[in-house]
């Protein structure tokens, strides 16, 4: 991603703060359901640690935790890097058409790919077939809504029509009746979305109350929302002018999403307008922190071990997803159980992890990166 806006400085840099987000969220998006942190927790029996596990747990409905922003998070970022990748394709003499075909074969590959990591396509069997229910579909969603508003669009009116996609699906979700419950349920099996999902999804559905077709507006939201903070870093405001509106953004999206959520309750699982606002509220100070120590006050080598991760993040992701880096783990710390008693299952952890991050370490090393 370039960085043609920073104020008097050179004009084209990459910025750091960006991978080593995405990376800090790809971290946690391969440690699943974070085991690192249970099996940590658990060897050190630190009551501190244990106190802190129910934020690595998911809500069952309604409300949020820490665990609840890791797939938002990747929304948000996507929408961060949307801005300087258009303008860098229209500098160099892209025509609309040609962009287009970018984003179209980018939505496809994303569709496939989820249909892989977790719709079940390579069972090669109808009956287990999934169309509709992975992270990187939410993705081809939310990014082919958000090239049409940054194609189109200056960002006034971007942001007009962020608000009325978060409008019209609490509108939509709150006067629609569904067939034996009425309007405005929020229940996991009354809600508007749902109702659509069954309809259109039928059994190719994931089976689950999670929702996509119409929160597919949501995922426009959040996308959107991230490349408001894309055009705020590419502007040439100073690097401080910049810091402030990312926590001041994050500080708004906070205040408006909880109050939202009184009267539209946040919930992940149909990707409510509130909960949009709410994690892209933390999303935004996660995005100001990382930019203001790393790419403003130039404390970068902590933040190496996450560029790694987030400059292959759709490699690393989809090889979390169809193989099981514990077995490759296992060959070197296999032997050790009788050695570590309760930190086992710790160093069987920080094991795969650090094959999946020393192979992405050789990947960055030879410049190979998997980009879509």
């Amino acid at each position: 991603m370039d960085d043609n806006s920073s104020g008097g400085r050179r004009s084209s840099r990459r910025l750091m703060s960006v991978d080593a987000l995405r990376g800090f969220d790809m971290f946690w998006i391969i440690n699943g359901d974070a085991p690192l942190v249970f099996a940590l927790a658990k060897a050190t029996e630190n009551k501190f640690l244990n106190d802190l596990l129910i934020q690595f747990e998911h809500v069952r409905w309604v409300g949020f935790r820490a665990w609840d922003l890791v797939m938002p998070l990747f929304l948000f970022i996507v929408g961060v890097v949307m801005p300087f990748s258009f303008n860098s394709r229209i500098e160099r003499g892209q025509s609309r058409g040609e962009i287009w075909l970018h984003i179209v074969k980018r939505v496809l590959i994303l569709w496939v790919l989820g249909m892989i990591a977790q719709g079940n396509l390579l069972e090669y069997n109808l009956d287990t077939l999934q169309l509709y229910s992975n992270t990187l579909q939410s993705i081809a969603a939310g990014y082919l809504i958000a090239s049409v508003f940054i194609l189109y669009l200056n960002i006034s009116w971007q942001m007009v029509a962020t608000a009325v996609l978060l409008l019209g699906f609490w509108v939509l979700m709150t006067i629609v009746p569904v067939p034996g419950h009425g309007a405005g349920m929020m229940t996991e099996e009354g809600n508007l979305a749902i109702y659509i999902d069954n309809i259109i999804l039928g059994r190719f559905s994931d089976g689950y109350t999670y929702t996509w077709v119409l929160s597919s507006l949501g995922f426009g939201g959040s996308v959107m929302l991230g490349a408001m903070g894309g055009h705020l870093l590419r502007s040439k405001k100073r690097e401080a002018v910049k810091v402030l509106g990312l926590l001041a953004a994050g500080v708004g999206c906070l205040v408006v999403g909880e109050l939202w959520g009184l009267l539209f309750l946040i919930i992940k699982h149909i990707w409510t307008s509130s909960m949009v606002l709410y994690a892209a509220g933390w999303s935004f100070l996660l995005l100001g922190l990382f930019y203001l120590v790393i790419d403003v006050w130039g404390f970068k080598k902590w933040a190496f071990f996450f560029v790694v991760i987030g400059m292959n993040a759709i490699a690393v992701y989809m090889a979390v997803h169809v193989f099981n880096f514990k077995l490759v783990g296992d060959v070197f710390v296999g032997g050790l159980e009788s050695w570590c008693g309760n930190w086992y299952v710790f160093v069987r952890e920080v094991a795969a992890l650090a094959v999946v991050w020393l192979t992405l370490y050789w990947m960055y090393r030879k410049k190979t990166f998997i980009k879509i």
